[in-house]
């Protein structure tokens, strides 16, 4: 038998099993109620008066019909049985099954009863026939197989209070694992969408800036050919270089994705002390950027660090793309934090069409990844300003928070 054979007959063996399962377990409750009717009007008639009358016919009746609506009607059927009880106790001797349809009473109330009172159940129905017979018969009434009575009910409540707690364990554990599936399942979803936003921001962040490098030289490359034709080849050597920059970052990235059992680069995440690279790698093309320091460099946390270099990369790389010149960056070193100031003359967009918008919102998530604020938008004196502070401690954190605050309040 082949394996597409075997796999098919497996599933309908799987869904076949299903489907009775799902069958029998409709049917069971109601069918197990008929057969313990019956058990119950055995032992009545076998363990009643010999020949049987006509009140141990209708006892029995009677009985079986109790049985029957229990699980619908739990305390309600309990009260009633009571009654019907003690009417037989009054009339006539009861037989002894009589005794035993009172303890599965008592154990319905107990296990299906709306609060948890299996000793309040079994002492209503066993002093409810204690109380019939002592009125009834008097002293006569009391004997050893009193006794049994108590434990038939009193081990039918208990019978039942255990079944309760066991169910109750049951539906609690099984309610846990649901809601820790649910959990595990969306702890996945969360981490899918954190990893996506991730692979975006590098792809934007990492891409972007080279793709507008290569843009610009392209426009400069076309404008160079019409009017210099001899200086357009450093030109093309610009967009050259920019392009297999961008090869070389998107293989690295599809090879993180694909997880790929290759030697990948072992350079160190890029930070502030890279910003000269970037801003000699500006100038090159023509564009060139104020800078200004200010306080004394030190090491900065590796997440820190990275989204002050990445928010500095593309507010410069959109003061090139939309701005005319006059940028200026300014990186200042506190007590407890790094701030970055990139501000640019606006003069609408290069090319006609406006940006998407990510550029400004991975900022926004680089900001909140290192617990720091960024403020993004148009200025007086027809200035464009991108700000963003970044804590370098808990303090520095808690302190912008406070300010955050404020501010929204």
């Amino acid at each position: 038998m082949g394996t597409a054979r075997r796999t098919t007959v497996v599933m309908m063996y799987v869904a076949v099993s299903q489907w009775r399962s799902t069958r029998l377990d409709r049917y069971r409750g109601p069918l197990g109620d008929v057969m313990l009717a019956a058990i119950g009007v055995a032992l009545l008639l076998y363990l009643g008066p010999t020949p049987v009358n006509v009140g141990t016919a209708l006892l029995a009746v009677a009985c079986a019909a109790l049985i029957l609506v229990r699980r619908r009607y739990p305390v309600p059927v309990l009260l009633a049985g009571a009654a019907v009880f003690m009417l037989t106790i009054a009339l006539t001797r009861p037989p002894d099954g009589m005794f035993i349809v009172a303890g599965v009473l008592t154990y319905s109330a107990a296990v299906s009863g709306p609060r948890r009172r299996p000793w309040f159940y079994a002492t209503l129905m066993w002093g409810s026939l204690m109380v019939a017979g002592s009125v009834t018969y008097l002293g006569d009434w009391w004997s050893t197989d009193q006794f049994t009575t108590f434990a038939i009910v009193f081990g039918g409540a208990a019978a039942g209070d255990s079944t309760r707690m066991r169910r109750a364990y049951i539906a609690e554990v099984t309610e846990r694992a649901r809601q820790a599936e649910m959990s595990r399942d969306e702890e996945a979803r969360r981490r899918v969408m954190d990893e996506r936003l991730r692979i975006a921001r590098e792809l934007h962040d990492v891409v972007a800036h080279h793709i507008a490098v290569i843009s610009v030289h392209a426009g400069a490359a076309g404008h160079v050919l019409r009017n210099e034709p001899d200086k357009v080849w450093p030109v093309l050597g610009h967009i050259r270089t920019a392009a297999d920059t961008v090869l070389d970052e998107i293989k690295s990235v599809v090879s993180v994705l694909r997880d790929a059992n290759e030697v990948r680069s072992t350079e160190p995440a890029p930070g502030v002390e890279r910003l000269p690279e970037l801003l000699s790698g500006l100038s090159a093309m023509g564009f060139a950027v104020r800078h200004q320091q200010r306080g004394e460099p030190r090491p900065l946390p590796a997440v820190v660090n990275l989204a002050a270099y990445r928010i500095a990369q593309e507010a410069l790389t959109n003061a090139h793309r939309y701005g005319d010149g006059g940028t200026t960056l300014e990186l200042e070193y506190t007590v407890d934090t790094v701030s970055i100031d990139v501000t640019n003359r606006m003069a609408g967009y290069a090319d006609g069409r406006p940006g998407a918008g990510f550029g400004l919102l991975g900022m926004r998530e680089r900001a909140a990844a290192a617990r720091g604020t960024i403020e993004a938008g148009p200025v007086a004196g027809g200035l464009f300003r991108v700000h963003a502070e970044l804590p370098t401690d808990d303090q520095a954190v808690n302190r912008l928070n406070a300010s955050a605050t404020a501010e929204r309040a």
